[in-house]
């Protein structure tokens, strides 16, 4: 069966690993795949990432998780798919959510490119509201 929503699959892939404490996810590679990770890695919400090519030669991303204090509890406590396929759901920069108050992130896709919730208020462009971390 073909996969209608990408993202979704790698939000539901990391929130998975984390909630069985994986050191890494691999997830098959896209572009804005990439850039969604490279942001929680600027935020962060994952220890690194990487690029490679499985056996297969395919591309994929191997994401890092991260966890903290004794019981390794994992950084990410939520993570959720906004915009989908069905709904896009779109947002100026004054009505961008603030999950948890601003203790959360949210990542927009904008004209500039991917941005959390906070640098597109700055930059003052809004876009469409991809996923919420907390």
């Amino acid at each position: 069966m073909a996969m209608t929503d990408p993202i979704a699959d790698l939000l539901t892939r990391i929130r998975n690993a984390s909630a069985e404490r994986h050191e890494k996810v691999d997830v098959p590679a896209s572009r804005i795949k990439a850039n969604i990770v490279r942001v929680l890695k600027e935020e962060g919400y994952v220890r690194n990432f990487r690029l490679q090519r499985d056996e297969a030669g395919l591309p994929v991303i191997k994401v890092y998780l991260k966890y903290e204090g004794d019981a390794q509890q994992s950084v990410i406590k939520g993570i959720r798919r906004i915009s989908k396929p069905g709904c896009r759901r779109y947002s100026d920069y004054k009505t961008l959510p603030r999950p948890l108050s601003g203790a959360g992130i949210c990542i927009v896709s904008t004209s500039q490119g991917l941005l959390t919730g906070r640098q597109a208020r700055e930059r003052k462009v809004g876009g469409e509201i991809l996923c919420e971390v907390w």
